[in-house]
């Protein structure tokens, strides 16, 4: 049977892992990180609990139980990380090589430490490829020709914004861009969207140029429709193949519940 590792953080997405590994019978050991991930999650036997320093610990644990290859998956605040972070030895060498203590800096000096000990980091999509945005309209809700309009405009935008790594996201509105992703996220640019250009905005979120799939992948879901809504958005439109479509039955259903359109588009 093979044996797959996945090392948790907060949100469903890990779930979703889970409950896909199950159904092709693949063995997973998973991993958390914090006492905040999904509670169904540490119901699994195969469950253990280790501190996000404890690069060594969970490094053995994998070992020992003949697993050379993970995913990691979720959400790892980086307040989190250094409240709460307890180093054994590995991991005390391992802060102390680094440059600076960056997000990235820090996932890719643990991607590598797990490589120089034979285990391989798998891509976030692993078993997951069903949920990846497709090309399409996924509503009975589709977009006009100037809204298409829009979404070329906001397609440009968003990918401009990506290779700068300031953001992923932006709002758009009769072929204008009204608000940018920064440092406050997905959900608060929404909102400031729908503050400054009324109803009817269009949000659109595409993927890094270099995206890495091991470590980050965009993703789209309930919550998303959800701030969509209380906006009285238009659309929201996904990069197809390099986005997550969550939720998707439920967040279908939703949004054509309150008239707004979800659609995927190649890039």
């Amino acid at each position: 049977m093979e044996k797959i590792g996945i090392i948790v953080g907060n949100g469903k997405l890990p779930l979703y892992f889970l409950q896909e590994a199950e159904k092709q019978n693949i063995s997973v050991f998973p991993i958390g990180l914090f006492d905040t991930i999904e509670p169904e999650i540490k119901e699994y036997s195969s469950f253990k609990a280790f501190n996000i320093g404890e690069v060594g610990g969970i490094i053995k644990h994998f070992l020992l139980n003949g697993i050379d290859q993970i995913v990691m998956l979720g959400k790892v605040e980086k307040e989190l990380i250094f409240k709460e972070m307890k180093l054994d030895k590995y991991g005390e060498e391992l802060l102390k090589r680094l440059p600076d203590k960056k997000d990235e800096t820090l996932l890719f000096a643990v991607i590598a430490f797990f490589r120089l000990n034979g285990i391989k980091v798998l891509p976030q999509n692993y078993l997951l490829k069903n949920f990846m945005f497709e090309d399409r309209c996924y509503t009975k809700i589709a977009p006009t020709s100037e809204e298409l309009k829009t979404i070329k405009i906001g397609i440009e935008a968003a990918k401009a914004l990506s290779e700068v790594d300031a953001g992923q996201t932006v709002v758009c509105k009769d072929s204008s861009v009204v608000a940018l992703e920064g440092i406050e996220g997905t959900d608060k640019t929404i909102l400031r969207g729908g503050e400054l250009a009324g109803d009817r905005t269009i949000i659109v979120k595409m993927s890094r140029p270099q995206q890495d799939m091991r470590v980050d992948i965009p993703a789209v879901g309930i919550e998303t429709i959800k701030r969509a809504i209380a906006i009285k958005a238009r659309g929201i439109v996904g990069e197809a193949g390099k986005m997550l479509f969550l939720n998707r039955d439920e967040a279908i259903k939703l949004a054509e519940e309150n008239n707004l359109f979800i659609m995927g588009v190649k890039v």
